[in-house]
């Protein structure tokens, strides 16, 4: 038999939100909507349908290991030198590589509690040691990361604004921050919702940073509506961006991803849309949240953070929701085990959810209150019984 490393038994592999059609053979449901992935509602960018038809007939070719086509589409999207730009199979493979190319076994990971769980399964498969800070009122606690650094510290992974909480830190909070990085220590700045969070002039564009110990990583999985073909690209130093192409798969994205993502970037009018769109449908749950006196978190994403009274009826009330076909993600597995998840929607969806969201909601108070009432009358009864019987 062979033996399988201890960190591979333990490692909790990562669970992605349930997919549409698990849930139709489960549930035997009809009309369901997904809400529980942040992927853009609008579907995928028409250009990037486009080229996917285009070069279809050409996946019998290997693609170019260097991207060399959509390295230099990012160049010139971003201002950006080829040099510093890597491609790779959305971020998540990014992450991988850079766990392996710059921490070794001894090294410590500094991030924090309550974020992108993907960073969690990437330190944990690589048996690295991860140092987490709690959040300061569901953000990212940027001073208090600063403040656990020690000479152990290798990596620090920060998601701005972070998933699962949608919160943001600011530019100054970042100034300020990497004052107290020394130099031999890599930050990597994850940007996966950045577009939805660049209009706020608060906001730190980890690209207008120069730095020789800064990785910024962005995807397509998001705003571009590419999630379903996997494209991410970091931005870099060159010495670093080297060193990740030797640990690099040598044909990743593949070709339709790449070809995908060239047409998806000149396609501002989708972006446009797509940014007013998840306006539009953060608005309507804003306001049915504080009709409903649900507790959310204010976000700079495409999705809200809302949160109940313990972990017991945010099992209970994201299971409501998948009988009732709404598909939400319950956050136990980020370390905020009473919460939900919940992204932008089309209007059409968001109404459905959120008819979904009162119903459920409403049931669960009505028996909760129940619960606690007999909760209540069982307590009183037994502090009665006790003072008898000490008589």
């Amino acid at each position: 038999m062979i033996t399988i490393p201890k960190h591979i038994q333990e490692l909790i592999p990562y669970k992605a939100g349930k997919p549409i059609e698990e849930l139709a053979r489960e549930k035997g449901l009809t009309k369901i909507v997904k809400l529980a992935s942040n992927e853009n509602p609008l579907g995928p960018s028409p250009k990037a349908l486009e080229a996917i038809i285009k070069y279809s007939a050409d996946v019998n070719r290997y693609t170019n290991p260097s991207a060399y086509k959509l390295v230099n589409a990012i160049s010139k999207k971003y201002d950006q030198p080829p040099q510093k730009i890597i491609t790779g199979s959305g971020s998540d493979s990014l992450l991988q590589y850079i766990v392996t190319a710059f921490s070794d076994d001894d090294d410590e990971i500094l991030t924090s509690h309550g974020t992108f769980i993907g960073w969690y399964v990437n330190a944990d498969k690589y048996a690295r040691k991860s140092k987490l800070v709690l959040l300061n009122n569901y953000h990212v606690d940027i001073a208090g990361l600063a403040d656990n650094i020690t000479t152990k510290t290798k990596i620090i992974y920060l998601a701005n604004p972070n998933n699962p909480t949608g919160t943001m830190f600011t530019k100054n909070e970042f100034d300020n921050f990497l004052l107290k990085v020394p130099k031999n220590i890599l930050v990597i700045l994850d940007e996966a919702y950045t577009i939805y969070a660049e209009d706020n002039p608060d906001y730190p564009d980890g690209l207008k940073y120069d730095l020789e110990n800064l990785i910024v990583l962005r995807t397509m999985s998001k705003a571009y509506g590419l999630a379903g073909i996997r494209i991410g690209f970091a931005i870099g130093p060159e010495y670093l961006i080297k060193a990740l192409y030797k640990v690099k798969l040598p044909f990743e994205p593949n070709l339709l991803a790449q070809e995908a993502a060239i047409a998806a970037l000149d396609d501002n009018d989708f972006i446009i849309r797509s940014k007013e769109l998840n306006k539009k449908s953060l608005e309507m749950m804003r306001k049915k949240f504080d009709e409903l006196k649900i507790k959310y978190v204010p976000t700079s994403a495409n999705f809200y953070l809302i949160l109940f009274q313990n972990e017991e009826y945010a099992e209970e009330f994201n299971e409501e929701c998948l009988n009732s076909g709404l598909i939400v993600r319950p956050l136990k597995s980020f370390g905020i085990n009473n919460g939900i998840r919940i992204n932008s929607g089309t209007i059409e969806e968001t109404i459905f959810a959120l008819e979904v969201i009162e119903k459920v909601h409403l049931k669960l108070l009505k028996k909760y209150s129940t619960v606690f009432t007999i909760n209540k009358f069982k307590k009183k009864h037994y502090e009665a019984s006790f003072l008898r019987n000490q008589r």
